[in-house]
């Protein structure tokens, strides 16, 4: 349900999204923008069966060795119909994650720099996927999604085409979005 914006603007939304240090982030990127390149990075141990732990902590930014505030862990398996213990999401499940939390922060951004006021944001996102690929049944099946819906259902001080515009915004500027709409060269290695 949208509430029309009315004439009197509220002085200042309140989204929890800190829309100055985003901006002087971009201005001082813009003067340097070597600080701009970052390398993100997991680490992912197998544990038994089809059970893996992802774990994240470090990375590179702004020039130089980064770390989270906290190690963050995400355990992987497959659903105890493909004969797994189901002990964590299936990755193509943690793409959904991503892809939800990505636009959801830009949503948040994008109200927050509009001065438009939240009051609830919620994505639900479904993807299709034949698994006769994975398993080898069909060599012309593709392994990977058929499709990605994404659907908001937002509160905002905004209209309908201004809800819409803050998510088109987002979706513009997500880097998951990107990386799952645009090829992206990926190389393996052993050793």
């Amino acid at each position: 349900m949208q509430k029309q914006q009315t004439t009197s603007k509220q002085a200042n939304a309140n989204n929890g999204v800190n829309v100055e240090a985003l901006l002087g982030a971009r201005e001082a990127l813009t003067q340097a923008p070597e600080a701009a390149r970052f390398k993100w990075r997991a680490s992912c141990e197998w544990l038994n069966g089809t059970h893996s732990r992802t774990t994240v902590d470090e990375y590179f930014g702004l020039g130089e060795a980064q770390k989270h505030r906290n190690v963050f862990q995400f355990d992987t398996d497959h659903p105890q119909i493909f004969a797994s213990e189901d002990n964590g999401a299936t990755p193509v499940e943690l793409v959904l994650v991503g892809l939800a939390g990505c636009l959801t922060a830009g949503i948040a951004a994008v109200a927050q720099n509009r001065n438009i006021q939240l009051r609830k944001v919620k994505a639900t996102l479904e993807a299709g996927m034949d698994i006769q690929g994975i398993l080898g049944i069909d060599s012309d099946v593709r392994n990977g999604f058929d499709g990605i819906k994404v659907h908001y259902d937002i509160d905002a001080d905004a209209s309908a085409d201004d809800i819409a515009s803050i998510v088109a915004q987002s979706q513009k500027r997500s880097a998951v979005f990107d990386i799952i709409t645009n090829p992206t060269d990926v190389t393996v290695t052993v050793g």
